[in-house]
């Protein structure tokens, strides 16, 4: 595939398709072709559909918005019918899906060719995406590095120009950390914007949505037209953005809005100067173009919030252990699975449905508060992550590590809480910036503006209220015209 073609986003692949000056068989085999030459050393990939990508490559429909752009989804909750899905898991090395996800289903409908699925960790759960499974996946921009997570195959393969946009799915950051890792676009939707299921309407609990890493804003915004539904089947809806996002962020009309920006974590761990430096940059550009920013944080108790996540996370994984153990009719073991999904499932089986409900409440608190700091600010500025990608194995827990948190089983609930918090803190301190968003189900949005001392991407966060993408998309589109994207995406 020519430099040429590399670096054009889905939407100018799409226009080249159409005019006929490329076919969509020609961009689909110059994409298994990349992927052949890169993904050896990155491990974005980890399973292919290339013949049935180049048969269905041949019937495209050229009305489609994206007809004939090769696609990667990912390897959890972005199921392709008969394709194998396994969320990362030794458990699921095995598990084909039955019928396509709704979200696949749109992403298809949209003229896209799936073409394989990307590395994850298991089942979602982390930062990095290291599954014993598959191996690490790396950061395209510096090997010995990681591309993030829970997306990080997906980003890997976008800055790796495998793809020009791949599914993704965040629900604490994992599309949003992986697109600062890796110099990409990553737009978290407002909770109930995009489809979910078959069979799985609440999504943990409604913090975790499915999208994309993209590129450029443009792709951004056409994507979400394709794929934004009112889903009657879903357990949470958001009104439809009828005059589309495309539209909006192509209008010339500009207006000036009063941002607020913090770089303090929220949970009180160390922000790096180069995460500073990226805000306190946009910060003052903003000012520049005639926006009333200001240094300003609503008032919420982070590490209480993160508690309560963390809580979900444990009932969620003890459910799906619960699951899995009635489909293999056997007991389950700290052998059959990594060991964060293990400490979690064991202190879930703790947890109480009085606990579980409290613990919701307190997203619908903040929730509240966060919908109080919209009505003063129209956006929140903050760093996306607050270092830099860590390096491969950095955050993955060594034998030592591992032979404690296996005591889990033997202590009191509120000890096995504890435990958890502090086995994911050092993965915490890298990125306690996303998880509001998911929380409160309000949109959020990583963009590329930030290149530290190790010459390795860092972004920045904007947040706004629920249901208003088509803000956060205007203002990173003038961003991105402005030149003030940094990283793989402009390289050729």
């Amino acid at each position: 595939m020519s430099n040429e073609l590399l670096n054009l986003d889905a939407t100018g692949l799409a226009e080249l398709i159409k005019k006929k000056k490329i076919s969509s068989k020609e961009a689909v085999s110059a994409t298994i072709s990349r992927i052949e030459e890169v993904n050896p050393e990155i491990n974005a990939v980890v399973a292919e559909r290339f013949e049935k990508a180049l048969n269905e490559a041949e019937q495209i429909d050229p009305e489609k918005t994206f007809a004939g752009v090769p696609i990667l989804m990912k390897n959890i909750s972005q199921a392709v019918k008969d394709e194998k899905l396994t969320g990362g898991s030794r458990l699921l090395k095995n598990q084909t899906a039955k019928e396509n996800s709704h979200f696949v289903n749109s992403i298809m409908k949209a003229g896209f060719i799936v073409i394989g699925h990307t590395n994850t960790p298991e089942f979602g759960l982390k930062n990095i995406t290291e599954p014993t499974l598959y191996g690490p996946t790396r950061n395209y921009v510096n090997r010995d590095h990681s591309p993030g997570g829970s997306s990080g195959g997906a980003a890997a393969s976008v800055a790796g120009k495998m793809v020009p946009l791949a599914g993704a799915s965040d629900g604490g950051g994992s599309i949003r950390i992986p697109a600062s890792f890796s110099g990409l676009i990553g737009l978290k939707p407002t909770r109930g914007r995009t489809p979910v299921g078959p069979g799985a309407g609440r999504q943990w609990q409604g913090a975790a949505i499915d999208f994309a890493l993209t590129k450029s804003v443009r792709d951004t915004a056409a994507l979400l037209d394709e794929v934004q539904t009112y889903q009657l089947s879903a357990a949470f809806n958001t009104a439809l953005f009828n005059e589309g996002y495309l539209n909006f962020i192509n209008n010339e009309e500009k207006k000036h809005y009063k941002i607020g920006f913090s770089t303090v974590s929220p949970v009180g761990t160390p922000v790096s100067e180069a995460a500073v430096t990226t805000v306190m940059n946009l910060a003052g550009w903003l000012s520049e173009q005639g926006h009333a920013v200001e240094e300003a944080h609503p008032e919420i108790n982070g590490r209480h919030l993160m508690e309560q996540y963390y809580l979900m996370n444990a009932g969620e994984m003890a459910g799906v252990v619960s699951t899995l153990e009635k489909a293999y009719n056997r007991k389950l073991t700290s052998r059959d699975m990594e060991i964060e999904s293990w400490v979690l499932a064991e202190a879930g089986k703790k947890v109480t449905a009085g606990e579980f409900s409290m613990s919701l409440a307190a997203w619908d608190q903040a929730a509240q508060q966060m919908f109080r700091f919209h009505e003063e600010y129209d956006f929140y500025l903050t760093p996306s992550t607050a270092f830099s990608a860590p390096e491969i194995g950095e955050l993955t827990p060594n034998q030592e590590q591992i032979e404690k948190l296996l005591h889990v089983s033997s202590m009191d609930a509120g000890s096995q809480q504890e435990l958890i918090y502090s086995m994911f803190e050092p993965s915490l301190t890298y990125s306690p910036f996303t998880q509001l968003a998911n929380l409160t189900g309000q949109p959020g949005i990583s963009l590329p503006t930030g290149i530290d001392s190790l010459n390795l991407p860092i972004g920045v966060q904007l947040m706004t209220a629920k249901g208003e993408e088509h803000l956060l998309l205007k203002l990173a589109s003038e961003i991105e015209k402005a030149g003030l994207f940094k990283g793989p995406i402009n390289k050729d």
